[in-house]
C-alpha cells in the first residue's frame, strides 16, 4: 500500500515534529503542555497551542491511516458500554473490538438504550463492511433487542464473563480520562477518542506474550509504518 501522508502545506515545522508531537499526546497520557516541554527539552520551540492544532487537524487522519493498515477485522466481535463524565454530565462510551483485540469502532451516545445499540450496530456495519460471525456483549437487555432488529442471524452470546476484552480495552481510556480531568463535550470526546483508538493501541502490543527481541522487532516495524503513514522521515530535531 502506497503513502497515505496528509499534506503539510503551509506548516512552517517539518513533518517530523508536527508527527511527533501528535505521537506524543495520543500515546501517552500527556497534556498539550508536557509536550511542548518535552520537545523543548529536544530544542524544539513549540507552543502548547500549536500542539493542540496539530493534534485536531492530524490526529484522526494518522488514526484513519492506521486503521487501513490493519488486517480485516475479526469475525468474533465483543462490545461494551461504559459512562464517562462529560461536563459533569454521565454519557456512554460505546467501543467494539474483535477477537484480537483490535478496536472496531467507538461511539458517544447521551443514552444506553436500545436505539442507542441498534445506532451502534449500524455504525460498526458500515465500518467494517461487513457482519461478524458472532457478537458478544453482556447482559444489557437494548443489546438483544437491537441485535434481532439489525443483525438477526448473527449469534449473540450474553454474559458478563465473557466480555472480558472489550471491558479491558476501556482502561487506557480511563487513564487518559483522568489526566485530562474529563471532557468537556460530547464532540470534543468524540473527536479524542476516535483519534487515540486509532493510535494508542497500535503502539501497546501485547508485551506480556514477546520477548524482549520480539517486542523490539515489532515496535520497528509499527514506527516503520508510523513514518510512512505520516511522511516523517527520522527524529524531529530543533531547526
Amino acid at each position: 500500500m502506497g503513502s497515505v501522508s496528509p499534506s503539510y502545506r503551509g506548516h512552517r515545522y517539518p513533518v517530523e515534529v508536527i508527527s511527533h508531537c501528535v505521537w506524543l499526546y495520543f500515546r501517552f497520557p500527556l497534556s498539550f503542555r508536557e509536550v511542548e516541554e518535552l520537545m523543548l527539552e529536544r530544542g524544539v520551540i513549540v507552543s502548547h497551542e500549536t500542539v493542540r492544532r496539530w493534534c485536531l487537524k492530524f490526529g484522526q487522519a494518522y488514526a484513519n491511516a492506521l486503521r487501513r493498515r490493519q488486517p480485516r477485522p475479526g469475525d468474533k466481535w465483543h462490545l461494551d458500554e461504559v459512562f464517562i463524565k462529560i461536563n459533569s454530565e454521565q454519557k456512554y462510551l460505546w467501543r467494539a473490538v474483535d477477537q484480537e483485540g483490535n478496536v472496531l469502532d467507538i461511539l458517544v451516545q447521551n443514552r444506553r438504550d436500545t436505539a442507542a445499540a441498534r445506532r451502534f450496530f449500524r455504525r460498526l456495519m458500515t465500518t467494517t463492511g461487513g457482519v461478524p460471525r458472532v457478537v458478544v456483549t453482556d447482559k444489557l437487555h437494548s443489546y438483544g433487542a437491537a441485535h434481532r432488529e439489525v443483525m438477526p442471524s448473527v449469534e449473540h452470546p450474553s454474559h458478563k464473563g465473557l466480555n472480558n476484552r472489550a471491558e479491558n480495552s476501556h482502561q487506557p481510556t480511563r487513564q487518559r480520562e483522568r489526566a485530562m480531568k474529563g471532557f468537556r463535550s460530547m464532540g470534543g470526546a468524540q473527536r479524542f477518542l476516535s483519534a487515540f483508538s486509532g493510535i494508542s493501541p497500535r503502539f501497546r502490543p501485547r508485551r506480556h506474550l514477546m520477548t524482549a527481541s520480539e517486542h523490539r522487532a515489532e515496535m520497528t516495524i509499527r514506527f516503520t509504518t508510523w513514518e510512512q503513514i505520516t511522511g516523517a522521515t527520522g527524529r524531529p530535531t530543533a531547526a
